[in-house]
């Protein structure tokens, strides 16, 4: 099923986000929420039509395009990351074309097979899309893996700054937090042994 959401979500960063947002359920991790259930409520969250229906064989196709679409995020550079969106898009990804879903919604960019295409077709191609627009936007990795091995979730990388490492800042707090109190009493951080 095609989303029908306007040109890549409201906005690129909005589709990339989505993407993030649904390797999160896709993928194993600490925490994290898994099957349809949390699926269903990420799609609805971005804006997906009712009903919403997800079969066993589309959680088992989507968690496989997550796998895919999980080496972009875990990139280590804006090479890499090109290299493997360009991989994917070739791959799986069909000429560009605007729809609006028989008049159902704005017009927006799809490059999935037309607008029944299978759950995982369309998430995959239209996270690489965006992800690659994000990427050529900032010329770094579009996003990344929360390094706090606590957490590992998926973000994306949308400021003009450096890149970030962790997905929010509680995450970052807790590991500066962590290594501080890991430093014997009397002793800083910076101090040589």
């Amino acid at each position: 099923m095609a989303s029908q959401e306007p040109l890549l979500g409201s906005s690129v960063h909005d589709a990339a986000q989505r993407a993030a947002d649904l390797l999160a359920v896709l993928l194993p991790g600490p925490g994290r929420p898994a099957g349809p259930a949390a699926l269903i409520t990420v799609l609805r969250k971005y804006g997906e039509p009712e009903p919403i229906e997800i079969s066993a064989a589309d959680l088992a196709e989507l968690r496989h395009a997550a796998h895919l679409l999980r080496e972009v995020f875990a990139a280590g550079d804006a090479g890499t990351a090109a290299d493997r969106l360009n991989g994917l898009l070739a791959s799986r990804a069909h000429p560009p074309r605007l729809t609006s879903h028989g008049g159902t919604s704005g017009w927006h960019v799809h490059v999935d097979g037309d607008d029944d295409a299978p759950w995982a077709e369309w998430f995959l191609t239209s996270s690489c899309l965006s992800l690659a627009v994000l990427l050529a936007e900032r010329q770094a990795p579009p996003g990344g893996f929360c390094a706090s091995p606590s957490c590992g979730k998926p973000f994306v990388n949308v400021g003009r700054g450096t890149s970030r490492r962790y997905c929010s800042a509680a995450c970052g707090t807790r590991e500066r937090v962590a290594r501080h109190r890991a430093i014997p009493a009397g002793r800083s951080e910076t101090a040589v042994p």
